[in-house]
């Protein structure tokens, strides 16, 4: 069973208003989950010491606010599909993994695979994101405070990755029709990845994601990378490259 703590006390006609807090040192993370299935929009909630657990607030399709205070394992937020999650700490493996839409807020780092498969919503990470972030991302948006590791945006079909630091090897290889935004270096570039012209509309729509983010970056200092679109077509001159 959830442990509520007094912090729960609205009533019925409130519901909008509550505010529940739950404590993962005394709950576990099952029930937690099966309790934001539940929920309903309007709803807030805390999770407390969540110890690195895996699996934390997954598939949450309610327009709730979940904050969880500290570090967490594999999988936090995956299958998003409503409200808002921030974790205050840093995320394991595959941080919002398939988010449909809604936000994901991470105020540390986060490990692999960030926001992998995603196909909407709003990923931000405060810190730094580890290797294949946004791989085979299919629309959602992905702003990383700080650096990201190699094979990130790999096979990126759609969907914005704006990376305020530096990007590892091999960015967007293979990418389809995402875009991608470096404010830093790129240690290299994938297959069919290239730079590509900023123009008034990408510094537009970088501008509008950045001010999303809660961040202050200014849109004139990043580049923007895309596909080639070489390997759209089988080629037997691209055949080493797929």
């Amino acid at each position: 069973m959830v442990t509520l703590t007094a912090a729960d006390t609205t009533t019925a006609n409130t519901k909008s208003e509550s505010a529940t807090s739950v404590d993962l040192a005394d709950s576990p993370v099952r029930d937690l989950n099966q309790a934001l299935h539940h929920a309903e929009d309007g709803q807030s909630w805390t999770v407390e010491n969540p110890g690195g657990k895996h699996s934390l607030a997954v598939g949450i399709n309610a327009d709730v606010t979940v904050t969880i205070e500290g570090h967490t394992g594999y999988y936090a937020a995956g299958m998003h599909q409503k409200g808002d999650v921030t974790i205050n700490g840093n995320a394991g493996v595959g941080l919002a993994e398939n988010i449909m839409s809604g936000r994901v807020h991470v105020k540390g780092d986060a490990s692999q695979s960030a926001a992998a498969t995603g196909h909407g919503g709003l990923v931000v990470i405060d810190g730094n994101a580890g290797a294949r972030c946004g791989i085979s991302m299919k629309g959602v948006d992905i702003v990383v405070g700080g650096n990201i590791g190699h094979m990130s945006a790999f096979m990126a079909q759609a969907g914005r990755l704006v990376v305020c630091g530096d990007a590892g090897d091999a960015l967007g290889d293979s990418i389809y029709e995402a875009r991608i935004y470096v404010k830093g270096t790129v240690a290299s570039l994938g297959a069919d990845c290239i730079e590509k012209p900023m123009k008034l509309e990408h510094l537009d729509e970088l501008g509008g994601l950045l001010a999303a983010a809660g961040r202050a970056d200014n849109p004139a200092d990043f580049k923007r990378y895309g596909s080639a679109r070489n390997l759209y077509h089988f080629s037997v001159h691209n055949s080493t490259s797929y």
